[in-house]
């Protein structure tokens, strides 16, 4: 049983094609927490995110630093978070409604995932992102529970399936 592969991307197209691979495959209530730093992809990975969940084009999707949450409509609705600018307190999660976006009838992207109190989240596919070399990402997805399990499993598949005619490479 997989619960976590690697994936190095050769370009911002390479990283959302992933992540739209992805999102084609999530439904409600799943949970995609991304870890990285500054320019990493993390705002990249969730424009993919959003194609797979057939967000309409005509949306763009920016990181909500400021805003701290963008919700866009699709096949299920993408919440998508950003925590840079929060505590990570409780409170502050409450507030923002970011309790109820998991398990809640849509998508919930989660950037800088990191400031979550331990605990916050159960069962998500947790997401890495670093710089591998010049435009270059190690994207490391990782399983905490059955349903991001089965999600990596059926990915894993199916990227291996299109090694051959993809620049993207699967190592578990």
């Amino acid at each position: 049983m997989t619960d976590r592969i690697q994936i190095i991307t050769h370009s911002v197209g390479e990283t959302q094609a992933l992540a739209r691979a992805l999102g084609a495959r999530m439904a409600a209530g799943m949970v995609v927490a991304l870890t990285g730093g500054l320019g990493s992809g993390k705002t990249a990975f969730v424009q993919g995110l959003a194609g797979g969940l057939e967000v309409p084009a005509g949306y763009y999707i920016t990181s909500p630093t400021f805003t701290l949450v963008n919700v866009y409509p699709g096949r299920v609705p993408l919440y998508h978070a950003d925590l840079y600018r929060l505590s990570g307190a409780v409170g502050d999660l409450t507030a923002l409604g970011l309790d109820e976006m998991v398990d809640g009838d849509g998508v919930l992207a989660i950037e800088w995932s990191e400031r979550l109190p331990e605990g916050f989240l159960t069962d998500y596919m947790a997401v890495q992102l670093e710089f591998h070399n010049d435009d270059a990402r190690r994207i490391t997805l990782a399983a905490t529970g059955r349903e991001s399990r089965n999600l990596i499993e059926t990915l894993a598949e199916s990227q291996s399936s299109q090694q051959k005619t993809s620049d993207i490479r699967l190592r578990e």
